[in-house]
């Protein structure tokens, strides 16, 4: 995908490039495209007509694979966390999107979604659909490792670092296989904590990556005035939209780490754009209820 030269007034030599990841599908864009390639080709080996998968309000994950199971003809069923969402759906734009692909939705409460996992609530699900190809919340599973794997090309072999937002791991895995002996990954987690690392270790090979966890802004679908604020400057300076959420998090952790002299000098640095721009309809939504600055980065509700 096209490497973006980024030409901020940057130190000791260090060197910025943004991968437009975002750029490869208006709907299925960025990790979600490639998460869900080889998914698709392993639901149809299988000969499954309906792809089942979790995700919160605003899920890129699921505005991506109510779409592409559209696309596919793939019926979807989306089991969504927050059970009083269900009459809010033409209110909340990634819903709203999702049910106009056709998808079919399960509210289910936020206690029953920690079991998603397990096979009681798992077989529950059967009973209640029928037989269906499972995708995991944020789609990450070993089909989704190897799409990520193809995001970094023989054209990145010269970047000292790359960096990406970091979710449920599997973006940053495939990175990781995928990576250099010379390149250190470097992820930026959208959720507090460190519990990601033995995510990664289920499916990352190698050794060569950090998670960088100081720039959550409070937590996942958490923002600052600041990060908007940065996120707007950074389009108006660039014209590279990003998401509040994931991808903006990154960026702005990265300013921030060369401007501390976290990097070496004559650094050469690759940032992933992950896609994810659905996501800023809905923060929007909510930035206006509260009376706050909006996200404005040449995007006015695409999901309309």
């Amino acid at each position: 995908m096209l490497n973006q030269k980024i030409t901020y007034s940057l130190p000791n030599g260090i060197s910025l490039e943004i991968k437009r990841e975002d750029l490869l599908h208006p709907f299925v864009s960025g990790n979600k495209y490639r998460k869900m390639k080889y998914n698709l080709i392993q639901a149809k080996s299988e000969n499954h007509d309906t792809l089942l998968t979790f995700g919160g309000a605003y899920s890129n994950h699921i505005a991506a694979a109510a779409y592409a199971g559209m696309h596919y003809g793939f019926k979807t069923i989306g089991v969504i966390r927050g059970d009083e969402l269900g009459d809010k759906i033409d209110e909340n734009p990634t819903l709203r999107f999702a049910k106009e692909c056709g998808m079919q939705f399960e509210f289910v409460t936020r206690e029953s979604y920690r079991n998603k996992t397990e096979s009681d609530f798992l077989d529950g699900l059967h009973q209640k659909f029928g037989s269906f190809y499972l995708v995991p919340e944020g789609g990450t599973n070993e089909y989704a490792i190897r799409g990520c794997e193809e995001i970094l090309t023989k054209e990145d072999t010269e970047f000292d670092y790359v960096c990406c937002a970091v979710g449920t791991g599997g973006t940053i895995s495939g990175i990781i296989n995928s990576a250099l002996s010379h390149q250190k990954v470097l992820g930026f987690p959208a959720l507090k904590g460190d519990f990601l690392k033995d995510e990664i270790r289920k499916f990352a090979l190698g050794e060569n990556w950090e998670l960088i966890t100081n720039y959550h802004f409070g937590g996942y679908g958490k923002v600052s005035d600041e990060l908007i604020l940065f996120i707007n400057e950074f389009y108006k300076q660039t014209h590279v939209p990003l998401d509040p959420v994931y991808t903006g998090k990154m960026v702005f952790g990265v300013i921030d780490l060369i401007q501390k002299n976290y990097f070496t000098d004559n650094a050469k640095i690759l940032l992933i754009h992950t896609g994810g721009l659905q996501g800023i309809d809905g923060m929007n939504v909510l930035l206006k209820n509260q009376n706050k600055t909006l996200i404005n980065v040449g995007r006015e509700n695409n999901l309309k």
